[in-house]
């Protein structure tokens, strides 16, 4: 399969580049993306997305989320700053199974967390058969509509290029923040291409209630004083309809950060609607345990690691289209 290389700006992999040098000394060597794509090649404030061939691919920002400047990454892989930088980081299987995953990295709407639950996401996925496009989407910084945006254009890149990638269906997964966007994707959609097939939440913020809810996320999201409106909105067990995807719920019961009762919700409510579903709390983690191995962290999950692949690897089997 022939697939074209688009470059994007030195800075892009920068970050990551220091990172691989540093655990290649270590004796393990990360994988890389086959392809690097931004979303919006004329930058943030054009109204402009992919072209390809003569034919409008994606659709253009919308709305800015004013930042200005290079993004920044630190030791731990975690990007800020993100604007017109955001892009897709895409990754092929050696054997595709047929899915592609819109893979949502966490960190409370202030950062993207890209090696633990971005690039050790897509080593394990593409281990599994799937192909993974790593999203590193654009940071609200109060302006709401942006990372939705990212994500569903994503989803239209996505389905122009499945069948060249030997796949038929596309799914959605997120982390706490990056669960809610997943979630977001899965309630929010607003045509067939832009709804998920599946949807796979880790640890997610659902619920944008002060009792239950992650507040660094729900500021950077709506501001100081949200109306009732957003707030419902925005509070994505309220949004569950007949047509969300078929969803799978991964979360540790102990969970300090981001509150167990957000799955809840949103596992009763998927429930309600009489949608297939899934719920697995595991004894151990508490947050942010995502895809995290040596070198680069101790893990978190701990024994439960395996079992967590196991109930996802079914989940995944399950979804496949030769199924």
């Amino acid at each position: 399969m022939k697939h074209t290389k688009i470059l994007v700006a030195a800075l892009f992999c920068l970050g990551l580049a220091a990172v691989s040098c540093a655990e290649k000394e270590k004796g393990y060597e990360p994988l890389q993306p086959d392809l690097k794509i931004l979303l919006y090649p004329q930058g943030q404030t054009v109204d402009a997305g992919i072209v390809e061939n003569g034919v409008q691919i994606t659709q253009g920002p919308g709305e800015d989320n004013g930042l200005r400047g290079e993004e920044k990454m630190n030791e731990r892989g975690n990007i800020s700053n993100v604007n017109d930088s955001a892009r897709m980081e895409i990754y092929f299987p050696k054997n595709p199974n047929g899915l592609v995953i819109v893979n949502c990295p966490g960190g409370g709407y202030s950062i993207v967390s890209s090696i633990n639950e971005g690039l050790c996401a897509a080593e394990w996925l593409t281990s599994q058969g799937v192909t993974v496009c790593n999203l590193i989407y654009r940071l609200p910084n109060f302006h709401r509509t942006v990372p939705l945006t990212d994500v569903q254009n994503a989803f239209r890149y996505c389905r122009a290029h499945a069948a060249e990638w030997g796949c038929s269906k596309v799914g959605v997964m997120g982390y706490s923040a990056g669960g809610h966007l997943a979630a977001s994707a899965s309630t929010l959609f607003v045509d067939e291409i832009t709804r998920p097939d599946f949807s796979i939440l880790i640890y997610p913020v659902i619920d944008l209630d002060l009792a239950i809810t992650h507040k660094g996320t729900r500021l950077r999201l709506l501001g100081e004083n949200p109306s009732e409106e957003l707030l419902e909105h925005y509070s994505l067990n309220k949004q569950v309809s007949d047509n969300t995807p078929v969803t799978f719920i991964a979360l540790s019961s102990y969970d300090k950060t981001v509150a167990p009762e957000n799955s809840i919700r949103y596992y009763n409510a998927l429930h309600e609607h009489n949608i297939e579903c899934q719920l697995h709390m595991y004894p151990l983690g508490g947050h942010g345990w995502g895809f995290y191995h040596e070198p680069y962290s101790k893990d978190k999950l701990e024994q439960y690691r395996e079992v967590f692949y196991a109930d996802l690897g079914r989940f995944l089997k399950d979804c496949c289209p030769d199924k």
